[in-house]
């Protein structure tokens, strides 16, 4: 049962709690991992405990094997289970890419509706702790272009605990995509409801409302555009920032209709600026508001080279608070 009682909790804990609130109301759900169980709880320590209270037949510490992991996951969703499997890093994704692209999206399709997947594959991801370009890529944009897949990607605690819950008894794949360094740091730690409070897939929040311009984003990068907000308040500019929360499904209607509101748009992500998930988002405002737009959409995002590892590049790689100030402004000219 949800109650209105809030806790400061960092998203690590919140995700923690997600899992042990539908690993206790249903015991098909089940997670899998490399070093999820005691000792460690997860590299990340999101998993600590629940090997503990649930037990290793529940919490499984898997080989160093991504497309075993997968593998093992659709065919136990097949199955009549809810598997929550863990890939430490989305970078590694690639590697399991045919399990997920091929298997967990396509069985319901291929089955005529008959054998749905309700699987979901957590991962962390994101630049900021000077991993190198092998384990701080956002690859969402690979997901969100294969159909039969649901992309989630929260911005704090409480979106990733209600989120979390919503994705493991949807009967759909999801990949649940965690911002690495929003884990633990305090910073971006927020109220977090006791129990059960799900918030549904497919629906935006409108964290900050305005007039001027709308600012579309996700995960980590809604902080900074609230920054942003915030330094252009100060200058007579009202900004309306939007956090999509869930990529697919895609709450289309309450961004078209900010969108028309303020007839001027930007769309804010890490990942790589070409292709990235930005690019659609941009085509869909341009096809159904070309004619209310008083300036085409801009977009703000990551360079287009694999994530350096020196702490200045790294730094120059993530757009930053001063790249979105830029963005809306150069709207206005």
């Amino acid at each position: 049962m949800t109650t209105t009682e809030p806790r400061i909790i960092p998203m690590g804990l919140a995700l923690n709690e997600a899992m042990d609130i539908a690993m206790g109301l249903d015991e098909k759900v089940f997670l899998l991992g490399e070093d999820i169980a005691e000792p460690s709880g997860g590299v990340y320590k999101i998993t600590k405990g629940l090997s503990t209270k649930y037990g290793t037949h529940r919490v499984r510490k898997t080989p160093i094997s991504e497309a075993a992991i997968i593998g093992a996951a659709v065919g136990a969703a097949i199955a009549g289970y809810k598997p929550v499997a863990e890939i430490m890093i989305m970078d590694f994704i690639a590697v399991c890419l045919d399990q997920i692209t091929n298997h967990a999206a396509k069985i319901r399709y291929m089955s005529g509706g008959q054998t749905t997947v309700p699987m979901v594959i957590r991962t962390s991801a994101g630049a900021g702790r000077q991993f190198g370009a092998q384990h701080s890529e956002m690859l969402e944009a690979w997901a969100v272009h294969t159909p039969g897949l649901k992309v989630v990607v929260p911005s704090n605690p409480a979106d990733a605990k209600g989120l979390l819950i919503s994705s493991i008894f949807d009967p759909d794949p999801v990949l649940f995509v965690e911002p690495m360094l929003m884990y633990w740091d305090p910073q971006y730690a927020c109220d977090v409801p006791v129990g059960d409070n799900r918030i549904p897939l497919g629906k935006a929040n409108i964290v900050r409302e305005g007039k001027d311009v709308t600012v579309i984003s996700y995960g980590k990068q809604v902080h900074d555009a609230v920054k942003a907000a915030d330094i252009l308040a100060g200058e007579g500019v009202s900004v309306e920032v939007i956090d999509l929360r869930t990529l697919v499904p895609l709450d289309e209607a309450t961004v078209l209709a900010s969108v028309s509101k303020t007839k001027r748009a930007v769309v804010v992500h890490e990942a790589v600026t070409r292709c990235g998930f930005g690019a659609e988002l941009s085509s869909r405002i341009h096809e159904e508001l070309f004619g209310t737009l008083a300036a085409p959409v801009a977009r703000v995002g990551g360079q287009n080279t694999p994530v350096p590892y020196a702490k200045n590049l790294e730094t120059a790689f993530v757009p930053q608070v001063a790249d979105i100030v830029a963005a809306i402004k150069s709207l206005n000219k």
